[in-house]
């Protein structure tokens, strides 16, 4: 076997040797001398970095242990007012006196007109400016990228499908507009023969 596995001749007097002794083998053998050399200094891994040893039996930490840490504890309960007391107390009282809850209707009602002064409706033509200068600047991207050829029939397609909804609600606005403005007409009109 020590033939097969190419060991210089020192390598081979001191493994026989080893033997001879009654020692158990070593796990290198210097190929030239039989001093070992100086270890070299450690090399500083961080504790991530360094491989794990893994025991033969399963790690597990006894329940005195796992008990005596924080796991278990649970937190105080600390109660807290979800709603002002006074006003529920107001509220009660005013339903009680009335047989209706007054204070309640009124606060509903101002929040839903406030509700529909603040939203304005969304003008789905300028929706539509705004989606086909999106693609505009995705196709532009993806020029840029050398990806132009693949999504240039796709967007300019989806552009032309915006723009001939915009096509569709202008004439429709200028509809209404000339409906709009004959009525004005016809109607100052019909008020005008006294004059």
């Amino acid at each position: 076997m020590m033939e097969e596995s190419k060991l210089t001749p020192f390598q081979r007097r001191y493994l026989m040797d080893s033997v001879k002794r009654g020692d158990t083998l070593p796990l290198q053998c210097h190929p030239t001398s039989s001093k070992e050399p100086a270890p070299a200094a450690p090399a500083f891994f961080p504790p991530v970095c360094q491989p794990r040893r893994l025991s033969a039996k399963p790690h597990l930490r006894p329940a005195e242990v796992c008990q005596a840490g924080d796991a278990y504890t649970r937190e105080k309960f600390k109660p807290r007012a979800r709603r002002d007391l006074e006003k529920e107390k107001q509220r009660l009282q005013n339903i009680l006196a009335t047989g209706k809850d007054v204070v309640e209707h009124k606060v509903k009602q101002t929040l839903g007109q406030t509700k529909e002064e603040e939203i304005p409706e969304p003008d789905r033509f300028e929706e539509l400016v705004n989606e086909i200068q999106e693609r505009r600047e995705f196709l532009a991207e993806m020029e840029a990228l050398g990806q132009g050829k693949k999504y240039q029939r796709i967007v300019l397609t989806e552009i032309s499908q915006k723009m001939r909804e915009m096509e569709i609600i202008d004439k429709k606005r200028s509809e209404e507009m000339k409906e709009i403005m004959t009525k004005d007409f016809s109607g100052g009109n019909k008020s005008d023969p006294h004059d």
